[in-house]
């Protein structure tokens, strides 16, 4: 087979859904919806708020979370749409494998295990941290006197009670998902709760004036005053790292194997938890920016120290104990989906199948959870927080690009319609018979650009185009993302540019449009197709020009690893790279064209 060949492979539809499972279906709605809130709401919430409204955006920290949540909620939905087509363990790993292809689907995959292995590593390294400025800094002087590391983008020591919050953890979920759950579900309900009693506590004292404070009234280093002190370029900025806070509500999708309802949990689940998050996260900054000025902020424990401020120093305390709960909360949403990808990715052949074997008794991944454990763990005992924050968002944007392109590929297809080597040459459209080969002439192409064939069916050369749109559409996204990441800096030739790439973009979607929408019967459907995942594709891509170029170098080389493994090892180790395999799958979509 060639090398092409095999990089687009893909997985169909009716095999992923037959495909059986050793995991156990044990969890509900609520399971999941907890899961979902306890995995975003943590160091997050008790964080940004304060470092971001003071030397990022002000009270228009606000506006940062809105625009985060925006992108975040277009995100969510095309994950709801396609969690419930492949209720399956793997995520957006699974859904790339079906509608793009085999690489596509290790690129997702690969940044899966990025984000949640960094994203593990900074909330143990966070909550450690946050623990021990609870107790004057005894364990990072214990940890010092021990051994310090001098090198750039390291911890300045070896943080030991980090590495074992991960490995309890780990542990916990390795021996029993159903009592890890609901350990989840209590911590995720105090952590909520703790949210309101801020919202509520903190309207008591809120002042509208800290939203319209004059430039003279701060100091010199916190920008121009009033509600946007940084400008509308420091919101924007203050969104790409609140990007992070809302990262998380994708452990849901993992878990599909896992579920004993799926088509209807996992959509609602990730709905309500989206919501949930963003109310806390809103409530939550404004009445932290109304009670105290921004510039007046604690950068590390912002909510302990607005209600110091005030007096109300019992509340610190327990706003302190709170912080940490929620932060167990979201450490077990940030583990819990990492062994799943490993599972799916190895059951597949492009990781090393040891990693993806389930236990007899726990019914888990259990060597892949211990495994990914220890290193999460060495992750986060070794590495600098800010650095694992920003590589771990810049690969979630990727991995939520890719979830909104699977979303068009998959809208645009029949469910027969997956595999393009397998596909019949005649297909019935109304009463007459139009011949479409899998290799199309520029003639064919051209004139079904906007369906002037007037197909109403869904076929193999409209699936094509759709497809071929979309495809353009993102990468015409990357140049405009960061054209419009620098409009401060854009003079009138730069304009007339980003107008061409808008035009061009306009013209693709009204393109994809055109092309007829599968008829396959899904439990939930993103709305206002395809306008909703293109605004995701771009949201994300845009939010991925804030970062610095050593975040981007640091990214890049994660991506080098990750093809030496699969061309060193997935390519030739991949079950769709088994001829019996692709007969059978072969046999089953014909069948299941024929039947159509």
């Amino acid at each position: 087979m060639a090398v092409g060949k095999k990089l687009n492979r893909k997985k169909t539809m009716a095999g992923v859904v037959r495909e059986s499972s050793m995991l156990d279906r044990v969890l509900t709605t609520t399971d999941l919806t907890a899961l979902g809130v306890g995995s975003t709401i943590g160091v997050g919430v008790y964080v940004l708020p304060g470092a971001l409204s003071k030397y990022v955006a002000g009270p228009a920290v606000v506006v940062s979370f809105f625009i985060a949540a925006v992108a975040s909620v277009f995100a969510g939905l095309c994950y709801a749409e396609l969690s419930s087509r492949v209720p399956r363990a793997g995520s957006a790993y699974s859904y790339a494998y079906i509608a793009v292809g085999e690489l596509a689907a290790f690129i997702v995959g690969w940044n899966l295990l990025l984000e949640y292995t960094i994203g593990g590593a900074s909330i143990a390294r966070g909550m450690s941290l946050y623990i021990d400025s609870l107790t004057n800094k005894t364990m990072e002087t214990a940890f010092r006197g021990l051994y310090e590391i001098e090198l750039p983008y390291l911890s300045e020591y070896f943080d030991f009670f980090a590495m074992f919050i991960v490995l309890l953890f780990s542990v916990a979920l390795a021996c029993g998902l159903k009592d890890s759950v609901r350990l989840n579900n209590l911590f995720t309900l105090l952590n909520c709760a703790i949210m309101v009693i801020v919202i509520v506590g903190g309207s008591f004292h809120i002042d509208f004036k800290n939203w319209s404070l004059p430039k003279a009234e701060v100091p010199n280093w916190a920008g121009e005053g009033g509600f946007w002190p940084y400008g509308l370029q420091g919101a924007l900025q203050g969104a790409a790292t609140c990007f992070y806070g809302y990262v998380g509500f994708d452990c849901i999708a993992a878990s599909g194997e896992e579920v004993k309802n799926p088509q209807k949990s996992l959509p609602l689940a990730i709905v309500l938890s989206l919501f949930i998050v963003f109310l806390a996260y809103s409530g939550v900054s404004a009445v932290l920016t109304l009670m105290i000025p921004y510039y007046a902020q604690d950068a590390n424990m912002p909510l302990s120290h607005a209600f110091h401020v005030i007096g109300w120093t019992p509340l610190k305390w327990i706003i302190g104990v709170g912080a940490v709960f929620g932060m167990c909360a979201c450490m077990f949403g940030s583990m819990y989906p990492l062994p799943r990808i490993l599972y799916a990715m190895s059951n597949d052949g492009l990781i090393f199948k040891s990693l993806g074997k389930v236990h007899p008794r726990f019914k888990t991944p259990f060597f892949g959870t211990i495994f990914a454990g220890i290193i999460t763990g060495f992750f986060s005992a070794l590495l600098n927080l800010q650095q694992l924050v920003d590589m771990m968002t810049i690969g979630t944007l990727l991995v939520y690009v890719m979830v909104a392109v699977c979303v068009l590929y998959t809208r645009y297809q029949e469910q027969s319609d997956f595999d393009y080597d397998i596909l019949a040459d005649e297909y019935i459209e109304s009463t007459a018979l139009v011949t479409i080969k899998v290799q199309y002439t520029k003639r064919q192409i051209l004139k079904q650009l906007f369906n002037f064939h007037k197909f109403v069916r869904a076929n193999s050369l409209s699936s094509y185009v759709a497809s071929l749109q979309t495809t353009c559409f993102t990468i015409v996204c990357f140049p405009l993302g960061l054209y419009l990441s620098h409009w401060y800096e854009l003079n009138s030739t730069h304009w007339i540019i980003v107008q061409v790439l808008v035009g061009v973009m306009i013209l693709q979607l009204v393109s994809i449009t055109m092309q007829p929408a599968s008829k396959t019967p899904v439990a939930f459907k993103v709305p206002l197709v395809p306008l909703t995942p293109a605004l995701s594709i771009f949201i994300n891509i845009y939010l991925m020009f804030f970062f610095d170029i050593y975040t981007w170098t640091k990214f890049i080389i994660w991506m080098i690893i990750g093809f030496a493994i699969y061309f060193g090892y997935g390519i030739t180790h991949s079950k769709e790279n088994n001829p019996e395999i692709n007969i059978v799958n072969s046999s089953q979509s014909k069948t299941s064209l024929n039947k159509d």
